[in-house]
């Protein structure tokens, strides 16, 4: 299971580094959705701002696992979610699983990513 989600992971991350350059880890694909989401398009981002990035782009990653959701944006157009239920304690290992698996659900969902068998 874990090996499987990693390969299709692997051949997402292959296919942003085509788009975005090297260096596509977790936390640059999280930054990056964070960005998507936001709708306003790449500026120069505070601290601040980059935290809440990472903070709507986990929350819309586990939205469709029943974790969050969305309620709406504010005067500035960020997007804001309820919390429905805590997350159950994970090891390091079962969280990189969770948002890579999400990840890929994401950028397929959003049209943004094919999978395909012969890569």
């Amino acid at each position: 299971m874990d090996y499987d989600i990693e390969l299709r992971f692997q051949r997402l991350k292959k296919h942003l580094e085509e788009k975005f350059g090297e260096g596509m880890d977790v936390q640059a694909i999280l930054f990056l959705i964070g960005v998507n989401e936001l709708g306003n398009g790449y500026k120069s981002f505070t601290k601040s701002e980059k935290t809440d990035l990472f903070h709507v782009a986990i929350c819309t990653l586990l939205e469709p696992y029943g974790y969050y959701t969305f309620e709406g944006r504010d005067a500035e157009n960020w997007p804001h979610f309820r919390l429905n239920k805590e997350l159950p304690p994970l090891s390091d290992r079962e969280q990189q699983h969770l948002l890579k698996e999400a990840m890929i659900d994401y950028f397929i969902q959003n049209d943004y990513y094919t999978e395909d068998a012969t890569v």
